[in-house]
């Protein structure tokens, strides 16, 4: 069985967040919680990561934000087998990171590694923690497909997330292609997606992945 995990980002998205509504509206989701939600240390979000992933069948995370990170860093951890795919949602620069909150994240090493899963970032054309050409170079470490929403903010509720239903057509037509892709295709064979064809294959049902 293939569980949701998600993934909060800096204060640990509050009741009215999409990502908390999410959880009460889908019975197969569940929220990595952590004991320190407002000084992160990336190391210890790793590890109680990690510590759910060992108890775990096989999850597709959504990540928010600072969220995106801690699933990036696992690209270097055996565990990284047990996730099927990961939809990043509003990643953030870790420079705009600390302009904004000055000393409140501590990092051991900024993960810009491929990651050995599909996955797929969200971004906007405003966001205040990642601006489009950030997104653009972040997904291509990554390896990730890229959507842009618009002008949207930082996809939270300060601009207007709460109960997200574009989000939910997102991530279910994301998880049919899982679904779909070759299993036997390894993350390095799958071909770049330019940003500007991702909205038109997104709304015509077309395959991201690998036959």
């Amino acid at each position: 069985m293939v569980d949701t995990l998600i993934l909060p980002g800096l204060n640990g998205s509050g009741e009215a967040h999409w990502q908390r509504i999410w959880v009460r509206e889908r019975p197969d989701c569940r929220v990595l919680e952590q004991e320190n939600w407002a000084c992160p240390d990336l190391r210890k979000w790793r590890a109680r990561l990690e510590e759910e992933l060992a108890g775990s069948e096989a999850v597709i995370l959504v990540a928010h934000s600072l969220g995106c990170i801690l699933a990036a860093s696992l690209a270097w951890s055996p565990y990284a087998r047990k996730i099927q795919g990961a939809l990043l949602v509003a990643p953030c620069d870790m420079k705009k990171v600390e302009e904004l909150h000055p000393c409140a994240v501590h990092l051991d090493q900024f993960p810009n590694n491929p990651l050995p899963f599909p996955s797929l970032a969200i971004g906007s054309a405003n966001d205040p923690y990642m601006d489009p050409a950030s997104l653009q170079r972040h997904a291509a470490w990554w390896g990730s497909d890229v959507k842009s929403l618009g002008a949207v903010g930082h996809i939270n509720v300060a601009s207007g997330f709460g109960r997200w239903s574009q989000g939910y057509a997102i991530y279910d037509d994301f998880v049919e292609r899982l679904n779909r892709r070759d299993t036997s295709a390894k993350p390095q064979q799958r071909l770049p997606v330019r940003t500007d064809l991702l909205s038109a294959v997104i709304d015509s049902k077309l395959s991201l992945f690998p036959h």
